[in-house]
């Protein structure tokens, strides 16, 4: 089912409409500071804060505001603006320092601006023509964000490090011919190439990538029998003025450029009682940073979110491909550089999937046999940036369960290889290689668990020495341990001791007298590898650690800092936590950084099947009891037995297939 859906902006978090944005555009245009090179990034609605939004009261009577970031592409300058929709003025506005605060994100126009800039450069042509390309015209260039490098030529430009891969046609696959040891830095405010980089290959790998390409598929399967997944008489969640409720969960569904998808007032009903758990959850940040250390590419290293905004690069999902089954879609509306509203169709897919067991028992002294299946509600994206496609799916348990997950899929990036031991890339085709890289993600949670007084412990698994009170040294052990302040709440998975962090109400008790809580079972892949030195590192401080707890601030919303472009390190997470407030019992956010360290495989080319990274929120005494007692039987009568119908089905087994006197053996 596919539907655009009309978001009521009545509620203060409701998506921003394309009315809103143009109205947006009308109210900073009327303020004076719209001019001809005017450039719009990070539309936002400005989420009032939280307290205003959780009192009814308030929550009535707020308005509807709109953030941007101003670049004026012909001085470089960069102006954050709030424009208040209901009074029709802009009430906030503030000049940051490129150099020291970081730029406006990628331009939708700087891709072909910097596609003309390089190839009317006569250097760069000259050196193609070294590596035997000639016709420019079937070169592709790559404008990939510059990072921070104290290159002192650099400060206040808008700077790009373009990379180029040749197309011999509208088949061939760019990736698999990159036009390596040459990178040109460019400028975009001067339109000029202020520094070319060059390195002795001198070759093109030749192979094809067409990954569609029958020579290289051979003939297709025909094994394969269709899967047909119906849901006969609909699907169980209902969608309603921004509102997305299945079973006993409910929560607003957002969605903006920057971040994508955003969920919103997470909350799950337990015996006639709506608790909330989360305020609002999104991935804050992503960084890619790769690990060729040559002069061509040491400095790779993307922000996903930040620097290209990954939300307006949101595909357009297709039924049978992206989703399967009984589908429901959302479009999603984001403004494009000069605050106009684009629709993205079908960006949002939403769906139900079966998920196997989820408990069951067969009991020999009561003789009865039960289960029942768990199901789970997906909310789901997928973006492309570049080379890369992410999926990012949230998925919503039967069993109170929160789960997100993470795909990469798409192209590795390519370079030279000359075939040799590198340990830093690996070979993939005659002359071609994919270098070691990682994808770190970030999503930043913020916690209402039974309201917005929480306070989080970490629970490592303890051995305990043989003892008096432990003589046969069985004993399992826990340490917990209270992260009191954002200094302290700074920390990093540790598998060995199968570390998890609970989310805990300071207000409420379970039944058995035990705060309730949500325990954050992370993922345990290692956390960013630069060194400590490493310029990489200072931009990417968030990907540093797992785990950062900080004290609720509506601004404080992106785990690299607000303008991550050209930002030469500190912000975001590392600059919240250096205020070091309390913790405990307080209004806290969680940040988790998950992700991905990829050697790429010879299986990953041409094109890269899924790999995943994620984690899972799971109730801990925040139920009574076991919240799925009251699920039905599957239809199937073979699912459960009685305690009658089992006390035969046992004699009957105890008389053997044969009778009472078998002697076969059974």
């Amino acid at each position: 089912m596919s539907l655009t859906i009309p978001t009521a902006t009545s509620h203060p978090l409701a998506a921003l409409t394309g009315a809103e944005i143009d109205r947006a555009r009308e109210v900073f245009t009327e303020a004076g500071l719209v001019t001809e090179h005017t450039r719009f990034t990070y539309v936002l609605l400005r989420e009032p804060h939280k307290r205003d939004v959780l009192d009814p009261d308030r929550a009535a009577a707020l308005h509807r505001e709109v953030e941007t970031l101003l670049l004026d592409f012909s001085t470089g300058a960069v102006t954050q603006a709030v424009a208040d929709l209901t009074d029709g003025v802009v009430v906030h506005t503030r000049e940051l320092d490129p150099v020291t605060e970081g730029t406006a994100p990628v331009l939708d126009e700087e891709f072909g601006l910097v596609d003309e800039i390089v190839k009317a450069d006569p250097a760069w042509i000259a050196a193609l023509a070294r590596r035997g390309v000639h016709d420019i015209d079937k070169v592709r260039t790559c404008p990939l964000t510059a990072g921070h490098f104290d290159y002192d030529d650099e400060e206040g430009r808008r700077m790009f490090r373009v990379l180029a891969f040749f197309q011999a046609d509208e088949a061939d696959l760019p990736w698999a011919h990159p036009i390596d040891g040459i990178v040109a830095h460019v400028d975009t405010l001067s339109r000029s190439v202020i520094r070319l980089v060059e390195t002795p290959i001198d070759s093109v790998p030749k192979e094809s990538g067409d990954y569609l390409d029958p020579e290289i598929t051979g003939p297709l399967r025909t094994s394969l029998k269709p899967i047909e997944i119906t849901q006969p008489e609909g699907v169980s969640f209902e969608y309603r003025d921004g509102v997305l409720s299945w079973e006993n969960w409910d929560l607003r569904v957002g969605f903006n450029g920057r971040e994508g998808l955003t969920l919103h007032d997470v909350a799950f009903t337990y015996q006639q009682e709506r608790r909330p758990i989360m305020y609002r959850a999104s991935i804050s940040e992503m960084v890619v940073n790769y690990a060729d250390p040559t002069p061509i590419h040491g400095w790779q290293n993307y922000y996903d979110a930040g620097e290209y905004q990954f939300g307006r690069l949101a595909n357009s999902l297709e039924l049978g491909c992206d989703c399967l089954g009984d589908i429901f879609y959302l479009d999603a509306v984001v403004a494009d550089d000069f605050c106009r509203p684009r629709t993205i169709k079908n960006a949002i897919c939403i769906h139900e999937e079966d998920y196997g067991i989820l408990w069951k028992h067969t009991d020999e002294f009561t003789h009865t046999s039960e289960a029942r299946r768990q199901r789970r509600l997906v909310v789901s994206f997928f973006t492309t940036v570049g080379n890369y496609d992410y999926g990012f799916y949230f998925y919503f348990y039967l069993d109170g369960t929160f789960e997100v997950e993470a795909k990469a899929t798409g192209i590795v990036f390519t370079g030279a290889h000359d075939g040799g031991d590198d340990p830093y890339s690996t070979p993939l085709a005659p002359g071609l290689g994919a270098p070691v890289h990682q994808h770190m993600f970030c999503a930043r949670l913020d916690m209402t668990v039974d309201g917005v007084d929480n306070a989080v412990d970490e629970i490592d698994v303890a051995r305990v020495p043989i003892s008096e009170g432990n003589p046969w040294g069985s004993a399992i052990g826990r340490t917990i341990t209270r992260l009191s302040s954002e200094s302290s709440a700074v920390r990093d998975a540790d598998g060995s001791v199968g570390r998890v962090w609970s989310i805990s109400s300071a207000s409420r008790r379970n039944r058995v007298g035990r705060p309730t809580s949500y325990v954050l079972h992370p993922s345990s892949e290692p956390v960013l590898f630069s060194a400590d030195e490493a310029h990489q590192r200072r931009r990417a401080g968030f990907a540093a650690h797992h785990l950062w707890v900080t004290q609720y601030e509506p601004s404080e919303l992106w785990a690299a800092g607000y303008a991550v472009n050209l930002h030469p390190g500190g912000a975001g997470l590392p600059a919240y936590v250096a205020q070091d407030r309390p913790l405990d019992g307080e209004d806290i956010v969680v940040w988790h950084t998950f992700g991905l360290t990829h050697f790429p495989r010879l299986e990953d080319w041409p094109i890269m099947p899924v790999d995943y990274a994620g984690f899972t929120l799971k109730p801990y005494g925040f139920f009574d009891r076991n919240p799925t007692l009251d699920l039905p039987r599957s239809a199937s009568a073979s699912c459960h037995t009685t305690a009658a119908s089992g006390a035969a089905a046992s004699d009957a087994a105890a008389s053997g297939p044969c009778g009472a006197d078998c002697t076969c053996g059974h």
